[in-house]
């Protein structure tokens, strides 16, 4: 089966605890702090597999979950990184993100990867709090919580030439003439259910890669047919190969040639502007070559003949079509603006957490506030101390003030319950 999109959450692996301990040694006096730090979660890679050629894999599985790094260990031992978990993926494809509709990657090259959902560092053990004002810190973080993300996955084919055609045109045909590629053929519609890709090697050794995509009808980048299922197939080509039938099986070959030309232009107009070699085929039915001629007179192009089932004028056509690639560089399929990496972020001077009362509790939200509150370990006086403290330093004290908070009132992050303090 070949599947070309999926939708999966990816949830990267937890950081593990600090650990709390103190060094208690016959004969050592005072032996201080001796809690190891937590290891980091597992990172979710996603790196390219030539062996893979659908995301069929992805039809079923919609989340991926990363390990948990070890909790640190008395001794000063530090808990172990988890392994990353790698994710293949067939080659062309490009992985977005659904919240900010950015292209985190697009993976062109073989064995390229990318790390995808960050996984969250360990958290210190009281160690690391060590200084000369606080020598046995009574305290340890837990470990930062990984990286959630909602990612859509969609497969463009890596494909020199594109041969596009309404139904039954014999694009299928052609291809399985010129390349070692075996596509189903039939004297019916919509034969082809699957884009097929071939390796076509021309008779003075040139070589690119050829992708038969399912036949177009009317309509079809408005969802008609199959063409809008696998248009997205044509935008990495660099040729389009448009293929008319002037056999009469379809109709009038400009009318059909309009028809298709008008989908691509609907679908993503950069398709259009595309370098583009017309194939009038079926040269070998009666009244091919007055059909031909009429069609000449109202395209005013050149135009290319062949007899796909006979073999004759392909040669001629392949060399045309090696000539017209070596002329066209590749070029990127988006431009850098698209991809997340290219994003500037602006500092803005807002506030990271927003205060509102519901039922009588003060609500706080906000990513930095829950974070800092996951990776407190409020289990003594002394780490209470120090979340209090940065939440007086992130301003939420004075903003509680000024809506309004009584000594006594109740604060909520996340599940935590905390009475507000003068």
């Amino acid at each position: 089966m070949f599947v070309d999109e999926a939708t999966i959450e990816l949830f990267a692996g937890d950081g593990g605890n600090g650990c709390k301990a103190f060094r208690r040694e016959k004969y050592v006096a005072l032996g201080g702090p001796f809690g190891g730090n937590g290891g980091r979660g597992s990172n979710i890679i996603f790196k390219v597999d030539t062996g893979l050629n659908t995301l069929l894999d992805f039809r079923y599985k919609h989340k991926i979950k990363g390990n948990r790094g070890e909790n640190g260990l008395g001794k000063g031992k530090h808990g172990k990184n988890a392994d990353d978990i790698i994710v293949p993926v067939p080659i062309g494809t490009v992985i977005t993100d659904l919240d900010t509709n950015l292209i985190i990657a697009d993976l062109t090259k073989k064995d390229e990867e990318v790390i995808v959902a960050l996984g969250g560092r360990g958290g210190r053990g009281n160690m690391a709090f060590a200084t000369n004002a606080n020598p046995a810190p009574d305290f340890a973080e837990n470990g930062e919580p990984g990286e959630y993300r909602k990612v859509k996955l969609e497969l463009k084919l890596i494909a020199d030439v594109g041969l596009v055609g309404m139904p039954s045109v014999g694009k299928s045909t052609f291809i399985s003439k010129v390349s070692a590629s075996k596509p189903k053929i039939a004297d019916y519609p919509f034969t082809t259910l699957k884009p097929n890709l071939g390796v076509v090697k021309t008779k003075d050794n040139r070589s690119f890669v050829l992708a038969d995509l399912p036949g177009l009808i009317e309509g079809a980048s408005l969802g008609h047919g199959l063409g809008i299922k696998f248009l997205k197939h044509i935008e990495r080509t660099r040729v389009i190969a448009h293929i008319v039938d002037m056999g009469g099986y379809n109709g009038d070959p400009y009318e059909n040639y309009k028809i298709i030309n008008n989908e691509l232009k609907n679908f993503n107009d950069k398709i259009i502007k595309k370098p583009q070699i017309i194939i009038a085929n079926k040269m070998d039915m009666p009244n091919a070559k007055e059909k031909l001629e009429e069609f000449k007179k109202k395209v005013k192009k050149p135009v290319y003949e062949m007899s796909a089932i006979t073999g004759e004028g392909i040669d001629i056509i392949l060399f045309k079509i090696a000539d017209m690639l070596d002329k066209i560089q590749k070029t990127n399929l988006y431009e850098d603006e698209k991809f997340e990496s290219h994003v500037i972020y602006k500092f803005k001077e807002e506030k990271p957490f927003t205060i509102t009362k519901e039922n009588n509790t003060w609500v706080i939200r906000g990513k930095e506030i829950e974070k800092l509150l996951k990776m407190s370990r409020l289990d003594t006086e002394e780490a209470i101390l120090r979340f209090s403290n940065k939440l007086k330093k992130l301003g939420i004290d004075e903003e509680l003030r000024n809506l309004g908070a009584k000594e006594g009132d109740e604060i909520s992050i996340l599940d935590f319950i905390f009475e507000f303090k003068e």
